[in-house]
């Protein structure tokens, strides 16, 4: 195993990736490496550069909701400090609790809050990141709107690490909502379910999160049947409209149960984790991801005998599976319907070098890989960690 080279601010970072960049001298970046399992896999490297040291909170303007970092802090660290001025950055997804921020950011993990919040795309408002040439290029700023010309710091999000080091991220903060509950709606059918969600969104009631599974996914969360979860947040006048007209829409033959305030943290920490869970005691397991029109969600989820989980609002399906086999077929079923898709997460025991992890990329890729040649003439940078593919 090569030694881990352990950068202690951007100047630092920079001139350990300029000192790495030889050719044919792969190079590993990560941060707390809690995403191994997420993407391509980690291939053997040469240098193996980590920002874990990396963790300085820079700037944080509380009354501008603005607030600048280092890549390597820890997601749990900077929200706990942020919740002590009522504010958020909303990015809780699967191994969250354990991730730095860069590498939340540099995956692009999403949470179920993204319908009313937005993802990494949205609350960066601002980059710094170390190139293979030994620079260090600045992107957007320190204001909520920034017209400044081409925002580069945009293509790191998502990229795994394959084009730079990400040093550090300005965010647009969120406030906390005054009052939250979710609402969790039990319903026999997936119709009667996704009925249901669909009048809460025509109604424009505005649940920052709409939930659907299938009875397969809530057995995990000590519940039952196909659920409709929906999360509000705002003012207690606001939430008890909310409430009132949520659960008249769902129907006489739902039962509906609003969730007491630990009961509703406990639940949606259970979602982000089912993820780790589930690899956990399937090594050959995997999770897939797709993406489909959001008034398709239902019938993707529908293809699912196993834990399936729709980001109604957003247009986002996985499927959680016991074998890499039976996600590879779904996978490929739901390309043939028009769905995009990759195989996100997948266990140790899994040969990601000998499976189809991103079978149809579809015409952005000769685009990408353009950028990465940009950035990457050699390709050592992070080899396969977009899905194999980069």
């Amino acid at each position: 195993m090569s030694e881990i080279l352990c950068p202690a601010n951007s100047e630092e970072l920079r001139e350990t990736l300029h000192w790495a960049a030889q050719p044919n001298r792969s190079i590993e970046l990560f941060g707390a490496n809690s995403k191994r399992l997420m993407a391509g896999p980690v291939a053997p490297a040469i240098v193996r550069i980590s920002t874990s040291r990396m963790k300085r909170i820079l700037k944080y303007e509380p009354r501008d909701l603005t607030i600048s970092v280092e890549a390597g802090i820890s997601y749990a660290e900077l929200s706990t400090e942020l919740a002590r001025n009522g504010q958020m950055i909303p990015l809780a997804g699967p191994y969250s609790a354990q991730a730095t921020i860069g590498g939340i950011v540099a995956a692009n993990v999403g949470e179920s809050r993204r319908r009313g919040y937005g993802t990494a795309r949205d609350l960066v408002i601002g980059m710094e990141f170390a190139t293979l040439e030994g620079k260090l290029v600045r992107s957007g700023g320190m204001v909520v709107k920034n017209v400044a010309g081409l925002d580069m710091g945009k293509l790191m999000i998502g990229s795994f690490g394959t084009l730079a080091a990400i040093a550090t991220l300005n965010f647009k903060l969120l406030p906390i909502p005054t009052v939250s509950r979710t609402l969790v709606c039990r319903f026999e059918e997936l119709q009667s379910a996704v009925t249901a969600q669909q009048g809460v969104m025509k109604a424009g009631l505005n649940p920052v999160a709409v939930d659907i599974v299938n009875p397969a996914f809530p057995a995990r969360l000590g519940e039952a049947g196909f659920l409709l979860a929906l999360q509000f947040g705002g003012n207690e006048a606001v939430i008890e409209r909310s409430t009132r007209e949520a659960t008249a829409l769902c129907g006489d033959a739902c039962r509906v149960r609003a969730l007491a305030h630990d009961e509703e943290r406990a639940f949606w920490t259970a979602v982000a984790e089912v993820t780790p869970n589930h690899l956990d005691k399937f090594r050959d397991g995997a999770v897939v991801r797709i993406s489909t029109p959001i008034s398709e969600c239902g019938e993707a989820l529908a293809t699912l005998e196993e834990g399936g989980h729709a980001l109604a609002g957003s247009g986002i399906v996985r499927g959680w599976f016991a074998s890499v086999e039976r996600a590879s077929q779904w996978l490929a079923k739901s390309a043939e319907r028009g769905w995009k898709g990759v195989i996100e997460f997948a266990g140790e025991g899994v040969d990601k070098e000998k499976t189809n992890l991103w079978p149809a990329p579809g015409g952005d890729f000769e685009i990408m890989k353009r950028i990465k040649k940009m950035f990457d003439p050699e390709g050592v940078l992070n080899r396969g960690r977009l899905y194999g593919l980069l």
